[in-house]
């Protein structure tokens, strides 16, 4: 319910808490339509053969092995083509009650990285695939943070692509060439396994660090966000490890409403505190030999509660 009222909200906090708050792609492949989506996706699109199929729906984010695409022919094409037929790692992002505008903007942006085919040795840039994330390509204002502020951007929610597409370049063991975390928390990957994007600033990239092509595809379907890599070989199995190396007590921000009882006061978003973390993942390769992989340490600024009350 909590998390429910915080997305209701966000435009009370544009309005009235910001007052109180002090190297490129080349040659990339794709498989997708040039037209892009007007509405939500779902997984009996017309692009799709018309079995049935088993998708996972999970609760949480996390990985996912049962894909809304696996009866896509553009996708079974592509995979042909490119010999990908091994899935390498899938993450399925999910967005509690995201804001219309937000869930648009993650829908389009997955629709300009789906068919994307990486070469060895190839980097991939989200900027320069789905960006820029402004209103001429199609993008609506969504939810964004601005330091420790929580405002309204075009192409605001871009970041659950980012933060997909680190997960599974991670699980599958590809090279990451940039990465940023928030500047705050967000609420639907742990702290550690974000990652943020502000065209012309902050990138996402990896690198296809393996000897044959990967294939990206991604599909938002309602508040999910689905994203799979394949290749011609399963990578070593890949692990997650965080360490939570400090922490900051969020500050409370109050703004005066007389329509309170008299001493009232009414909590409108609840804060998160902020941490440094230190990540890494083990990996452990079929022949059981393991090693450590370290992916640094991302700071993040505790979100500030945001109070009404009548003094």
């Amino acid at each position: 319910m909590k998390r429910k009222l915080y997305v209701i909200l966000i435009a009370i906090i544009v309005t009235a808490a910001l007052l109180l708050v002090p190297n490129g792609v080349e040659k990339i492949k794709y498989y997708t339509k040039e037209e892009h989506i007007d509405a939500k996706i779902n997984y009996q699109d017309s692009d799709k053969k018309s079995e049935a199929i088993n998708v996972d729906t999970p609760n949480v984010s996390g990985v996912v092995s049962n894909l809304p695409w696996a009866n896509n022919d553009k996708f079974l094409e592509a995979q042909k083509e490119n010999n990908t037929n091994v899935l390498m790692a899938a993450y399925c992002a999910v967005l509690d009650d995201p804001l219309p505008g937000e869930e648009f903007n993650v829908q389009l942006a997955a629709s300009f990285i789906k068919g994307t085919v990486l070469e060895p040795n190839q980097v991939f840039s989200q900027n320069k695939k789905a960006g820029p994330y402004l209103k001429s390509k199609g993008y609506k204002a969504g939810p964004t943070y601005i330091g420790s502020k929580l405002a309204t951007t075009v192409g605001g929610g871009v970041c659950k692509i980012a933060s997909t597409l680190y997960n599974v370049s991670v699980l599958s063991n590809l090279q990451i060439v940039e990465r940023y975390n928030h500047s705050m928390p967000v609420p639907y990957v742990p702290n550690g396994q974000d990652a943020t994007v502000c065209y012309g600033a902050k990138d996402f990239k990896f690198r296809n660090n393996t000897d044959s092509p990967v294939l990206i595809w991604a599909e938002g379907i309602e508040n999910r966000l689905y994203i799979a890599l394949y290749g011609k070989e399963e990578p070593p199995k890949v692990e997650w490890n965080h360490e939570v190396l400090s922490t900051t007590k969020a500050p409370k921000y109050y703004k005066n409403s007389p329509s309170l009882k008299k001493g009232e006061e009414k909590v409108i978003l609840e804060g998160v505190e902020g941490a440094s973390v230190k990540s890494w993942v083990k990996i452990t390769k079929p022949d059981g030999t393991t090693k450590t992989k370290n992916l640094g340490i991302s700071y993040y600024k505790p979100m500030p509660y945001i109070i009404q009350r009548n003094k």
